[in-house]
């Protein structure tokens, strides 16, 4: 049986109340679904049979564009052959293969991988490799977190605990972990707006973490997490400077640093993973989304050498590290990502992202002047365009500006009040015109 036989073809058809839909105003939605029936390459098809112009990746996620043959025809034949395998005290060989290709990618000396399902499943298993590795040398009063104000780090209490993006964190307050404290934010629109690339202003702002090691003394300290890009927040780029002298403070104190990549790896900013970018290396790397190309869920934890090394000591019949899911290095999931590195290798899609990146930011930044907007940033192929809130009604503005670009056949994704573009690395210039063109006909158009 085809399961595209039970999918019905129509709205009319559909029963849609059983679904609780994550991060969605549910009941809007039903009222007006927006629904994606089929994708390949730039396009989807949404459910009445239009072409939707993907300018987000999916969710910073499809970074070889929809469907792509290699990908899918790996994954029909890894199901084929074996559909699961566990992780514990077994494992299949594409697990093996596919940590490889993933290291080869890696900045010098990050040589290993530690496999997961999702980005927040990463920046839970980095933080708890972190309290292990510091125990592990001796040092198990290091157990205090440094997030960022506006971070995001995934849904797990992990993740929120440190994330610093309000609306996430007031309902569970009370049950987040209680070690964390944060770094500011950089965002300042009086000294950086309409930066192109990274901002001028801003590198001072890490030497707040001296303040929270003088706090907390560094004796205390676990690690710092943050995203060399911050983009759920709205595409918040460091300004120059600001991450080597994280990295300067942390090295100096012994504190771990973690780069949160589960958005920014895999070319999105000209490089393979932002650390190249930027020219700084962390301890670890979380990462996910693009992967796979998202065909299936995976993440990884990519760590130093010395890290790994640190917990294999002991009897060699030992667990070095109590963690793990069920699904770590799925045999489908390795599959996708053997495919879509190789893919990403033999096309050159991160080279062509970073070729394509001055003609994404001008288009970005021929937004400047139109009607709402406040600001544009950009690095690599991301953009985010600030628009001024609705008085009193925060998010309204840029929601409505979603909902006429879906209906002029883009799609973008708000946050807040901002406007986040993440396109697959295949884009063509002229649609790069077209997701412009079409967000400037919206901005005229909307209250």
């Amino acid at each position: 049986m085809n399961i595209r036989d039970l999918i019905p073809e129509t709205l009319q058809d559909l029963n849609m109340d059983p679904l609780w839909l994550p991060f969605t105003a549910n009941r809007q939605f039903k009222q007006q679904p927006r629904l994606l029936v089929s994708a390949k390459d730039m396009y989807y098809t949404s459910i009445d049979g239009r072409q939707i112009l993907d300018g987000i990746a999916g969710l910073w996620a499809v970074n070889a564009g929809h469907c792509r043959a290699p990908i899918v025809e790996a994954i029909k034949k890894q199901a084929e052959n074996v559909d699961y395998v566990t992780g514990f005290q077994l494992h299949h060989p594409a697990a093996f293969v596919a940590a490889e290709r993933l290291v080869r990618i890696t900045p010098k000396g990050m040589g290993h991988a530690f496999f997961v399902n999702s980005g927040s499943e990463a920046v839970d298993t980095a933080l708890k490799m972190a309290l292990a590795y510091h125990r592990a040398r001796g040092e198990g009063t290091r157990t205090k977190f440094i997030g960022r104000e506006r971070g995001y780090h995934g849904v797990g209490f992990g993740g929120i605990s440190v994330g610093g993006m309000v609306a996430n964190r007031k309902v569970f307050g009370g049950a987040l972990l209680p070690n964390v404290d944060h770094l500011p934010h950089t965002h300042n629109l009086t000294a950086n707006a309409y930066s192109r690339g990274q901002p001028e202003w801003g590198a001072h702002l890490a030497e707040s973490l001296e303040q929270l090691v003088a706090l907390h003394d560094a004796s205390n300290i676990a690690a710092v997490i943050v995203e060399p890009v911050a983009g759920s927040t709205g595409v918040l780029v460091p300004p120059k400077g600001y991450l080597e002298k994280l990295r300067e403070i942390c090295t100096k104190h012994g504190i771990l640093l973690i780069f949160d990549e589960v958005i920014t790896g895999f070319g999105r900013t000209g490089q393979p993973f932002a650390a190249q970018t930027f020219g700084v290396t962390p301890d670890l790397i979380t990462c996910a989304k693009a992967l796979t190309n998202a065909a299936v869920p995976m993440g990884a934890v990519i760590v130093r050498n010395e890290i790994y090394e640190t917990f294999m000591t002991g009897p060699a019949n030992t667990i070095e590290f109590y963690h793990g899911y069920t699904y770590s290095g799925h045999p489908l999931a390795a599959a996708a990502a053997i495919a879509t590195l190789d893919l990403f290798a033999s096309e050159g899609l991160f080279e062509r992202g970073a070729s394509l990146a001055k003609y994404w930011e001008d288009a970005a930044h021929s937004m400047k002047g139109m009607p709402h907007v406040i600001d544009v940033r950009n690095i690599g192929l991301v953009a985010g365009i600030e628009l001024e809130p609705l008085p009193g009604k925060p998010t309204a503005r840029a929601f409505e500006v979603f909902l006429k670009a879906y209906e002029k056949g883009v799609l973008i994704r708000t946050t807040g009040d901002t406007i986040a573009l993440s396109p697959p690395l295949i884009i063509e210039k002229s649609q790069i015109d077209q997701i412009f063109g079409t967000i400037a006909d919206v901005l005229k158009a909307v209250a």
